[in-house]
């Protein structure tokens, strides 16, 4: 694919400038999901074991170019500590010579990245300056391959650069989904609205033979065919845009499937009384009735529709999943994807904030090909952009 791995560098007795992503959520001072800094322990255990010295650069949370003490890394040391088995040193001021003191198989955590507005405006100055702390550039943070930041993207290009091993992984899921996949591949594309997916739809009916559209966006093409949606959420503006998505599809030869029934309420709370209606251009719903969730002859049409199938991208639910009963079609079609992939009959690779959380509450992630924990550079890998974090290494 154009990029080196861990396994193509030579990093014995160097100083290893690791881009990591430990973004990870915090209440009161506590971790409360670690998922992100286990994922970089094989790369920090490799480096390690082969002799090299990790320099881990990282952000957290979003302090604008400045010094924000509650988004300093310093507190997350003693997870990390716990994750590789070994001491980390936190610094907030680097130096190499200060570098250069430490033990030759260190760990060494630099404070957030973010603190200087020059991180993200990718300053040369700030490239500069990180590259004189290592010998070799290793990007991990395959969830911030979509910001040309000075820690992802212009140090890539002023020290020999590779992938780490979750860089990696992400690279080649991706690739096995979309660029060369197992055919026929389908893609169940959900989540409130069209307008923040439509670069990823438009590219996806060039490339797929199926395509799941759920959520609320898809009461936005059934309002697009004729549909009264009543107080459902949907964009009326984009009305021209989804048939022009429907007519993209049918002209690739990609078939969309909408949802053909679903659970209608009048309010949006857990436990709401609800009914089953059948979803079509003829729908009338009355004006204080919402479609919250695809509908049971729904969910059993997607889940024919993954059997025919030999790769799976899913980014996004189909429906509120957040509250029962709007979360039954997500559940059922995720657990039917899931089953299909345990038996080795099909590819499945999702990501997404959303997702991630709805294949949680399925039961399912661990049973998917490949979970990817990157939003933002998921969505725009899967929306055809390059990435500059990827685009770095290949130069």
């Amino acid at each position: 694919m154009g990029w080196k791995t861990l396994d193509d560098m030579d990093l014995g007795g160097k100083r290893v400038l690791t881009r990591v992503d430990i973004n990870v959520p915090m209440e009161n001072g506590q971790i409360t999901d670690a998922t992100r800094i286990e994922r970089i322990v094989p790369t920090v255990t490799d480096i390690r074991a082969k002799g090299g010295s990790p320099v881990l650069l990282a952000h957290f949370g979003r302090p604008k170019g400045q010094f924000v003490p509650e988004m300093s890394l310093e507190p997350l040391v003693p997870a990390l500590e716990a994750a590789f088995g070994c001491p980390v040193t936190f610094v907030q001021r680097p130096s190499r010579d200060w570098i250069d003191t430490q033990a030759g198989d260190a760990v060494i955590l630099v404070e957030n990245t973010r603190f200087t507005s020059m991180e993200e405006a990718n300053d040369p100055q700030m490239a500069q300056f990180l590259a004189t702390l290592g010998d070799t550039f290793c990007n991990d943070a395959f969830s911030a391959a979509h910001r040309a930041h000075a820690s992802t993207t212009g140090v890539a290009h002023l020290l020999p650069s590779c992938a780490g091993r979750l860089m990696a992984a992400e690279l080649q899921a991706l690739e096995a989904a979309l660029s060369n996949p197992k055919r026929p591949v389908g893609a169940v594309v959900g989540g409130a609205k069209v307008s923040t997916k439509l670069d990823l739809l438009q590219n996806l009916v060039k490339k797929i033979d199926v395509l799941v559209i759920g959520g609320g966006m898809a009461n936005t093409f059934l309002a697009a065919q004729g549909a009264q949606m009543g107080a459902s959420l949907q964009e009326a503006d984009l009305h021209d845009t989804a048939r022009a998505i429907m007519d993209a599809a049918k002209d690739a030869g990609c078939t969309v499937i909408l949802p053909s029934d679903g659970r209608v309420a009048r309010e949006f709370k857990a436990g709401a009384v609800h009914e089953v209606i059948a979803l079509n251009s003829d729908t009338v719903l009355e004006s204080d009735q919402m479609v919250l969730d695809a509908g049971d002859a729904s969910t059993a049409a997607i889940a024919e529709a993954f059997a025919d199938l030999k790769t799976l991208i899913w980014n996004g639910p189909l429906g509120a999943f957040e509250i029962a009963p709007f979360d039954t079609a997500t559940v059922a079609a995720a657990k039917a994807a899931a089953a299909l992939t345990t038996s080795g009959n099909l590819i499945t690779v999702a990501g997404g904030g959303d997702t991630v959380a709805a294949l949680n509450q399925a039961g399912v992630p661990d049973e998917f090909t490949y979970i990817s924990t990157a939003g933002g550079a998921f969505l725009e890998w899967m929306e055809g952009k390059e990435l500059p974090g990827v685009a770095a290494l290949m130069s």
